[in-house]
């Protein structure tokens, strides 16, 4: 389930991406189907592992060509990329920004190691469906030491701040309208509460979504992204260091 557009984020085959706050590794899979080369990195070591064990299975079952597109798993922060600047094309920061406290500063970090010209695509959890999630269940936002969300981005302050670290926005759009009912529910009977039957069924319709992908849920999908999309995405391209359009 991927939550970037990669045609608005515009990766092609032999580009070096990164992926921060890579998890278990959605969005840096695509990267690899698309034939560019990716450098996955999260603090949590143990979802670099099962990054590097997909990857492997991906190059085994000949979905991806190593020799064309290569990955890398490193455990890092958004704060201290170890990586030399302009070292990348596009960078992936999906829903990471909220759990980082110094989000200014993990913004200016990415810039830094993204080439004049390069983009960038940050996806936050959208406002309003946020703010129902905190409303609900203290749980869901526990403090950031637990991993938890610690702010609620509207779009305006994202977009201020991804301009103030050297990036033009260019495009926006919303993802997971079939979602945000679903965290809303879970907030409300207990978000590590997967045993409700309400829960259950659910996410059996989400499963549903992304395996099958039936005509009326995407349709439902379509009219529920605009109006309560559980993603907030917006686009944006590193300028020179003159300021000028790169």
């Amino acid at each position: 389930m991927l939550t970037v557009d990669y045609d608005r984020l515009g990766i092609q085959a032999g580009e070096h991406v990164l992926d921060i706050g890579a998890g278990a590794g959605r969005h840096s899979f695509e990267v690899l189907r698309r034939g560019a080369h990716v450098a996955a990195v999260d603090l949590d070591d143990a979802s670099l592992k099962d990054v590097s064990a997909l990857v492997a299975g991906l190059y085994e079952n000949g979905d991806v060509d190593p020799s064309v597109a290569g990955a890398a798993a490193i455990q890092g922060s958004a704060l201290d990329l170890p990586f030399p600047d302009a070292s990348f094309d596009r960078a992936i920061a999906s829903e990471v920004m909220e759990h980082i406290s110094d989000d200014n500063g993990a913004l200016r970090e990415i810039a830094r190691v993204v080439r004049p010209g390069g983009v960038i695509a940050v996806t936050v959890p959208r406002w309003f469906p946020e703010l129902v999630n905190w409303a609900l269940s203290d749980e869901y936002h526990a403090p950031a030491a637990a991993g938890g969300h610690i702010r609620i981005y509207r779009e305006g302050v994202l977009r201020g701040r991804m301009e103030a670290a050297g990036f033009d926005v260019f495009d926006r759009h919303h993802a997971h309208g079939l979602h945000a009912p679903y965290w809303w529910l879970k907030c409300a009977v207990g978000v590590n509460n997967a045993e409700h039957p309400l829960v259950k069924r659910y996410h059996d319709l989400l499963v549903r979504e992304m395996v099958e992908q039936p005509l009326s849920l995407k349709i439902a999908e379509r009219i529920l992204q605009p109006a309560i999309g559980k993603s907030l995405v917006l686009y944006g391209r590193r300028r020179r260091e003159d300021g000028g359009a790169a």
